[in-house]
């Protein structure tokens, strides 16, 4: 084989290794990102108005679910069978606890104590027929409502009643979009 040829194959060859180098690392980079995106942290998108004002429709979140147990206080994206979609609202109450709503006076009570709920849009006054209070959550579930008391299908409606921890998705922990928004939740 002539010395020019020999060149050749060599050039050939180094060019192959190279794109395949180029596909190995844009592959493992895709693993990465899947694997990322899928067991830590997951995208979802606020829809509609019920968790003004700290959540507002259009806005981008990501939550994680790895090692998480929900806890009260804490907004999470979970699936809601029976409405057909995924819904993002705030835990109020976890297993074992009670929860008595007082619609006259606006009052959300856990265990007997009345909530602190500073980020509650207004008052809460619209009862959804769910359920006759107190109520007590049951086991491996939790109580759910929108901040936006009065314009939110939660767990006061019988379409989203208890929500069994199998179906939340995950913990918001930060809103991405919109970018003014950005940072932890």
């Amino acid at each position: 084989m002539s010395e020019a040829k020999a060149t050749q194959n060599n050039e050939e060859i180094n060019i192959f290794e190279e794109i395949l180098d180029w596909i190995e690392a844009i592959l493992f980079s895709v693993f990465i990102a899947v694997t990322f995106f899928t067991f830590i942290l997951k995208p979802a998108e606020v829809d509609g108005p019920s968790m003004l004002p700290t959540l507002h429709d259009g806005d981008k979140i990501l939550t994680s679910s790895m090692f998480y147990n929900p806890k009260a206080g804490d907004i999470v994206t979970l699936n809601c069978t029976a409405l057909n979609e995924s819904i993002v609202k705030r835990v109020i109450a976890t297993e074992g606890q009670t929860v008595d709503i007082d619609f006259e006076a606006g009052k959300v009570y856990v265990d007997g104590e009345e909530q602190y709920e500073p980020f509650i849009n207004d008052i809460t006054t619209r009862d959804l027929g769910a359920f006759e209070y107190p109520v007590t959550v049951p086991e491996n579930c939790v109580f759910v409502m929108g901040d936006n008391r009065n314009n939110s299908t939660d767990s006061r409606s019988p379409y989203v009643g208890f929500v069994n921890k199998e179906d939340i998705w995950g913990r918001a922990v930060f809103r991405v979009y919109p970018f003014d928004s950005f940072g932890k939740l």
